[in-house]
Formats: C-alpha cells, sequence, structure tokens
C-alpha cells in the first residue's frame, strides 16, 4: 500500500488570467487631447464647386462638411427651406434640406401635378418647399403647396442665382418683419431672393457680380452694426 503524497505547505499557486487580445480599432489609441483636438474631415466630404449653366449663369453649389454652431438645422413641421433634389426612387424625390436625413417629396406635391402631368424635377435642382411631416420618428417629408393645393411661391427655383448658407441665427434675423437689413439690400440692385429657415439662401441680381456683391454682403452683416453697413452701401451706391 502505497503512501498518500504529503500536503504541500504554503498558498496555492494562481493560475493566470487569460488575456483578451487587442483589437486593432483599440490597441494603441491614445485619447487626444481635447483642448487642441480637431477630428480629421470625412473622407467624401466634397469641395466647394461653382457650376456654371449655359452663358451668363451662376449657380453655386457649397456642400456643408461638419457643422459650426448655429448652423445645424433640425425639421420643424410647416418651415419653409431650401433643399437640393440629390436622388429619384419611383415616385419620391430625396431632398437634401441640411439635416441629419434627407427628406422625401412626391411627384404630386407640386401644383397641378397628376400621374399623366409630372413635374420637371432633375436630380441637382433647388426646390423650396415646406414640411408636412417633421418627427425624430419618422423620415421628413416636404411639400411645394399649401393647403388649398396652390404652389404659393413654393417648386423649384430657377436654374440660375447664387446658394449660399449662414447661420440659424442669422436667417431668422433677416425674416423679421421690422430688419432694416433686407430693405437696405434692396435699394442697391433690383433682386430676387429665397430664405430657407435651413440657413440656405438663394439670390439672383441682374448681373453676376451684383449676385456675388449681394451674397458677401448677407453673409458678413451679421458680425456689422449698422453704422458699418450703412457705410457699405453708401460705398455701393456710389460705385
Amino acid at each position: 500500500m502505497t503512501n498518500a503524497p504529503a500536503p504541500r505547505s504554503g498558498p496555492l499557486p494562481r493560475r493566470p488570467t487569460p488575456q483578451c487580445p487587442r483589437s486593432a480599432a483599440t490597441s494603441g489609441v491614445q485619447r487626444p487631447n481635447v483642448t487642441g483636438w480637431k477630428p480629421a474631415p470625412p473622407r467624401t466630404t466634397p469641395t466647394p464647386a461653382t457650376v456654371r449653366r449655359g452663358p451668363g449663369k451662376l449657380r453655386h453649389r457649397r456642400a456643408w462638411g461638419a457643422a459650426a454652431p448655429g448652423m445645424e438645422y433640425v425639421p420643424v413641421k410647416g418651415d419653409h427651406v431650401i433643399g437640393i433634389v440629390t436622388a429619384k426612387s419611383g415616385d419620391i424625390f430625396k431632398v437634401d434640406v441640411g439635416g441629419s436625413e434627407p427628406a422625401s417629396l412626391s411627384y404630386l406635391s407640386f401644383e397641378g401635378a397628376t400621374k399623366r402631368n409630372r413635374p420637371n424635377v432633375q436630380v441637382g435642382d433647388l426646390i423650396y418647399g415646406q414640411f408636412v411631416v417633421a418627427n425624430k420618428d419618422m423620415e421628413p417629408e416636404m411639400v411645394c403647396i399649401d393647403s388649398c393645393g396652390r404652389a404659393n411661391g413654393m417648386g423649384v427655383i430657377g436654374q440660375d442665382g447664387l446658394l449660399f448658407k449662414v447661420t440659424l441665427g442669422l436667417i431668422r434675423k433677416l425674416l423679421a418683419p421690422d430688419c432694416e437689413i433686407i430693405q437696405e439690400v434692396g435699394k442697391l440692385y433690383p433682386l430676387e431672393i429665397v430664405f430657407g429657415m435651413n440657413g440656405r439662401i438663394w439670390v439672383k441680381a441682374k448681373t453676376i457680380q451684383q449676385t456675388l456683391i449681394l451674397a458677401n454682403i448677407l453673409e458678413a452683416c451679421e458680425h456689422m452694426t449698422s453704422d458699418q453697413r450703412k457705410q457699405i452701401f453708401s460705398r455701393l451706391a456710389e460705385s
């Protein structure tokens, strides 16, 4: 009969704890210094471009990357906005309105549109319309008619003109009934202008030079005092 081994004295050795492999996404990653860190731009961010359509016609198409403070837009039911048609899927147009997702626009949402009489809307066209559906649980939906079925100024915006973006705060300021800026701008040159609550402005003057001047003034007026604006307007009126 063999003798049983004597019990070992001292603490038992610990079994090694298995180590989970570090993934490529987390291995070696250091947390950036928040104060001076700037995120890299998305790979697909397009650069601003100016598109000419025919002699003397100017359309400015600007793509927006990371939104600056005051530039983010959340669709609100009833808001009138300027959108860019990005795709057509069956009877529905997809419209970029500057939000987190595109809005849908039916071809029947135009004045006089029927199954036989469809509106002439192409990818890249500018659309002025209003939201009838806008909440976090559903895709935003636009129309280009009012409650009476009339366009009332909505629809496809003209091919020539200039589209640019300003802060949402400036849009609200320009749309105020007592805004002096629009009255002063209207005295400079004859113009057509459309304001979108999503921060987009479309403007058209008699010449390309006048159109660019008006756009520059509207973009800069947010940071100018009343006296500075009057000085600029007086110089332009004399030239």
